[in-house]
């Protein structure tokens, strides 16, 4: 009776696991129903995890990560760019049905089966699958931040009453190239959407050229010159040109004729270099350092003697000069006392009826044009070129060019144009003043080329007086254009 008992209690125990085991089962099965229905544990899309969710609580999860706005940060300012303006677009579409075959790639029962068993599936990422518009990204850059936020430079100014110059302020432009590949990769990124825009400095550049007249001015106006002045100024890096003349507050129409003086004697070196061979003669360098570095008259008379023609040698310098296209420098005769003058020249520059400085008959130049014939010096010892060699082939080499800018820079006087450059500073050039039949000076001038830290510069300046120019307060004057020229030349920004 008990064995019977017995038996029919461990028959109802076995019943009732066999009940607990299928219990269990079902319960086992609908939760993996429900977990098979969603995406499994570790599924990640796009950098965004979507375990648990259905195709429309993850597209919904998606769109939220990835529609926050990208903040931008330039320089101080903060943007905030919604994903929209330049037309990001995500591709639920394909990303969720990637995502959803890794959920139904195992049959059912196999599943289950290792869903009981404790072997999990590990999903791999599906990664994202987005359109951005490069050309509206942009068009974004350009119209709304660089057009907003680049600061530009701010350009060096004129310090009113003086010869210097206020240095610019540095600007700032966006680099729109850099700034598309950052901006592009925050808008892939669910989580790293801040950038920190590249930028480029700008350095300030000079003021105009304009500005440069206007100081100029300001300084004959100061130093109360009622004189005339005429400025031709050249920047040997882009070429560009300053020339104007003025008198008594009132612009004038530049090239006008002035008396040469000694600055004539750079054309009468330029012939003579086109007329001697090379390597040059011991005794015409000689002569050339004389005329050039002493600016003494009687070496100049003895090589146009002695390597021109020796009653026309002036004559031939002028030939030379047409040849060159100056149509209103000349010399029209020897300089020694009583020479006779060979011919007339009447000139562009001589010939005007609006203004005369009553310039000497026998050599005139303009200051534009004397600026010209030391660009070609110039052009020349840089390179070998330029006019000297379309118009004189192979007569004058850029050794000799060199040559006579190693002439011109010997010319050390101290005064004038050089005094205004700071010491060290390479000037080549050749000045000019002389007494008048009356005693007193008429005319004054200074010419050269530059060479400086900021870039080189040619310089030709002439001043003309019709009662006396006063040699101190003339020079000063000199001295203070060339400080301003050379400022303008090498200005730097403020910090």
């Amino acid at each position: 009776m008990r064995k019977r008992s017995s038996l029919s209690i461990l028959r109802w125990v076995a019943v009732a696991l066999i009940f607990l085991a299928v219990l269990l089962t079902g319960i086992t099965l609908v939760r993996y129903s429900r977990i098979r229905s969603t995406f499994p544990p570790g599924m990640v899309i796009a950098g965004v995890p979507v375990a648990g969710l259905d195709q429309q609580q993850a597209a919904e999860r998606l769109a939220q990560a990835y529609g926050v706005p990208v903040e931008l940060r330039y320089g101080n300012a903060v943007i905030h760019l919604r994903p929209s303006v330049v037309g990001f677009k995500l591709d639920l579409e394909s990303m969720l049905a990637a995502a959803d075959l890794q959920r139904i790639t195992q049959p059912f029962w196999s599943a289950f089966w290792d869903y009981l068993w404790n072997r999990l599936p590990t999903p791999k990422e599906v990664p994202l699958r987005a359109a951005i518009s490069e050309e509206r990204l942009r068009s974004y850059l350009i119209e709304e931040i660089a057009a907003r936020y680049d600061r530009p430079a701010v350009a060096a100014m004129p310090v009113p009453g003086s010869v210097n110059f206020q240095g610019g302020e540095a600007g700032t432009v966006l680099d729109i190239d850099r700034a598309v590949v950052l901006i592009s990769d925050a808008l892939k990124s669910p989580h790293s959407r801040v950038v920190n825009l590249t930028f480029n400095q700008v350095t300030p550049g000079r003021p105009s050229l304009q500005n440069l007249q206007i100081l100029l001015q300001q300084t004959i106006d100061l130093a109360g010159f009622d004189g005339l002045a005429e400025f031709y100024l050249l920047d040997l890096q882009n070429r560009q040109e300053l020339s104007f003349a003025y008198q008594r507050g009132e612009n004038i129409r530049p090239n006008i004729a002035f008396t040469a003086a000694s600055t004539m004697k750079i054309p009468i070196m330029i012939a003579v270099f086109n007329r001697v061979p090379e390597p040059t003669p011991e005794s015409i360098r000689a002569m050339l350092e004389l005329m050039i570095e002493r600016s003494e008259n009687d070496p100049a008379d003895r090589m146009m003697e002695m390597v021109m023609d020796r009653n026309l040698g002036p004559l031939q310098v002028t030939d030379d000069l047409l040849a060159l296209g100056l149509k209103s420098t000349f010399l029209a005769g020897y300089f020694y006392p009583g020479a006779p003058l060979l011919r007339r020249y009447e000139t562009p520059g001589n010939s005007r009826s609006d203004i005369t400085t009553e310039p000497d008959a026998y050599n005139q130049t303009t200051p534009p044009e004397m600026g010209m014939l030391l660009d070609d010096i110039y052009q020349c010892s840089e390179s070998g070129g330029g006019t000297f060699a379309a118009v004189f082939p192979g007569k004058i080499s850029r050794a000799e060019c060199q040559l006579m800018i190693e002439y011109l820079a010997k010319n050390r006087i101290g005064v004038l144009l050089q005094a205004g450059l700071p010491e060290g500073t390479r000037f080549a050039h050749k000045h000019g003043w002389l007494l008048d039949y009356d005693g007193l000076i008429h005319h004054m001038s200074d010419v050269g080329i530059a060479y400086t830290p900021g870039g080189n510069y040619i310089v030709a300046i002439y001043l003309y007086h019709p009662v006396q120019i006063v040699f101190d307060p003339a020079n000063q004057l000199m001295a203070n254009f060339s400080r301003a020229i050379y400022n303008y030349f090498n200005l730097t920004a403020s910090p």
